[in-house]
């Protein structure tokens, strides 16, 4: 005589729906839910940091237009914009606020250019002041960036990889100062002019823009230079 189960004798054989639950309740191994892989933080970070650089680029396009200029001064023209490639963090339209540097880190800064380049050791602070006041994290509206205030078009033509590094972006924007003052003949205003203004309208007004902003630029890196007589 078979024995059957107590519960079996009073419940009866199991119904579709109790088997459907027991199936549910240990689903096979194939339809287990994986764990999602491990995102590589450094190829996400990467891939963010080449996005934002292109919305940058088509930015700057936008507002400065497609106008080429003639030979190295486009940096204010943002001409002929190319890949950008290993920059450090890319900049955002607003980029996380940095202080200034300490004075002994921006006179080395200065005194390592200057000497490099040729130039007065104020002059080049002067500008530095007017640009960025010391930050280097600074990134104007026109996607100018860092102490020197490189377009991305003179950041790439001078190869420069990251133009948030300070020692890199001041290196730059003293051969970019450089270029201009032998292009004017040492003429400080003009070389000004166009390193705020561009070349192009410098040569095309023959001297100092009169854009009110260039001006005043002007005005505000000469009265700081205390071997110009007033």
């Amino acid at each position: 005589m078979k024995h059957t189960s107590s519960w079996y004798r009073h419940s009866g054989p199991p119904s579709a729906l109790t088997a459907l639950f027991c199936l549910l309740a240990a689903p096979p191994a194939s339809l287990r839910a994986q764990a999602p892989a491990p995102v590589n933080a450094n190829s996400a970070a990467a891939a963010a940091m080449r996005e934002s650089l292109n919305q940058q680029r088509a930015a700057v396009q936008k507002q400065l237009g497609q106008t080429a200029t003639n030979g190295f001064f486009v940096s204010q023209r943002a001409a002929g914009l190319g890949p950008i490639t290993g920059m450090a963090p890319a900049p955002s339209p607003e980029p996380v606020d940095c202080g200034p540097l300490p004075p002994s880190e921006v006179d080395s800064l200065v005194g390592q250019a200057s000497q490099r380049e040729g130039l007065d050791e104020d002059l080049l602070r002067g500008i530095m002041k007017q640009e960025s006041a010391f930050r280097p994290c600074a990134l104007s509206p026109k996607g100018a960036m860092g102490l020197m205030q490189l377009m991305p078009a003179t950041a790439e033509q001078l190869g420069i990889q990251n133009p948030f590094d300070a020692a890199s972006n001041v290196d730059a924007g003293a051969k970019f100062l450089k270029q201009l003052l032998n292009r004017y003949g040492g003429d400080i205003p003009r070389a000004l002019g166009a390193y705020n203004a561009g070349p192009t309208r410098v040569d095309a007004a023959g001297g100092v823009p009169a854009i009110p902003e260039t001006v005043d630029y002007i005005r505000q890196i000469m009265s700081s230079l205390p071997f110009i007589e007033r």
